[in-house]
């Protein structure tokens, strides 16, 4: 296919890395420069954008980080790798009921701090956490702080001692993590059972496809699948200007914001989808002083 520029959006299926999908859909389209925007484990699906081509240059400024999961979670047993396809560590009887649950949960919303499980991939020393974990060390980590913005009891079943929540946070906030404190809140262990994230970076779970139907879709010609570059930052309001205009500001020139539908915009440094007046986009921009200056050209 030609030279494509966007995102695809991919439906990560278990057993494929987060690499293993790059060098997939890199294979399928035949572009060299493809990337991700953040990492799912191996044993958990759902959301991947896949960036292509100048999209790229998206991955060090995408505006929101934010996911949504659904996780499942049981209580009674712990592993090495707080989920359950680690190494059992500790089994104990478990009688929690869904009121402690809720009682719980309300001490893991908001800004919280974190401890990254020995199994990630959060560097200490300039070496990977899970490194150390593998060669049977614990290092010494840092708390980090995290957003849980929603977290909620989905359904719970008392006898099984084992449920599902619902979770939007913040970029870096390990629901594994979250599983674990939230056992040991309530005087028990737990681990995380399945994982899905069907929201991420503002994409929902409902516009991703496999990679099985990506293949099909290439086969057939069929490039509607591929998101705009665009469409990573939405969050961001957009102003459109004449065609001089778009000229000169995608030739690196700052335009004066009072000629601009910004002229009565109050404010500093904030960033905008520059668009032309048939709707193309052009660049991102961003206000200093009196100017609109280019922040990043895709």
């Amino acid at each position: 296919m030609s030279a494509m520029n966007g995102v695809i959006l991919i439906h990560k299926e278990k057993d494929f890395t987060s690499f293993d999908v790059v060098a997939v859909v890199r294979k399928l389209t035949g572009q060299k420069k493809v990337g991700h925007t953040g990492t799912l484990d191996p044993n958990a699906t759902g959301v991947l954008p896949v960036l292509l081509g100048t999209a790229t240059k998206a991955q060090d400024i995408i505006p929101c980080h934010d996911k949504r999961y659904r996780a499942d979670f049981r209580f009674g047993i712990a592993t090495d790798t707080l989920d359950i396809w680690g190494k059992v560590i500790e089994q104990q009887p478990s009688d929690i009921t869904e009121e402690q649950i809720e009682g719980a949960l309300g001490s893991l919303r908001g800004e919280i701090e974190q401890l990254p499980p020995m199994y990630s991939a959060v560097s200490v020393g300039g070496k990977r956490l899970y490194q150390y974990a593998r060669e049977g060390k614990e290092v010494e980590r840092r708390p980090r702080k995290v957003t849980v913005y929603s977290l909620e009891l989905i359904s719970f079943d008392e006898a099984a001692q084992s449920g599902t929540l619902d979770i939007y946070c913040s970029n870096g906030t390990y629901i594994r993590t979250l599983i674990d404190d939230l056992a040991h809140a309530l005087g028990t262990v737990g681990v995380m059972t399945d994982l899905v994230r069907y929201e991420a970076c503002g994409y929902p779970l409902d516009d991703c496809m496999t990679l099985d139907e990506l293949r099909q879709r290439i086969d057939s010609s069929d490039a509607s699948f591929l998101h705009s570059v665009e469409s990573i930052f939405m969050t961001y309001d957009e102003v459109v200007v004449s065609d001089k205009q778009a000229h000169r500001f995608v030739n690196g020139n700052p335009l004066d914001i009072v000629r601009t539908p910004l002229r009565d915009y109050a404010g500093d440094k904030k960033i905008f989808r520059v668009k032309d007046r048939q709707g193309a986009f052009l660049s991102l921009g961003i206000i200093d002083g009196d100017s609109l200056k280019l922040y990043k050209h895709f």
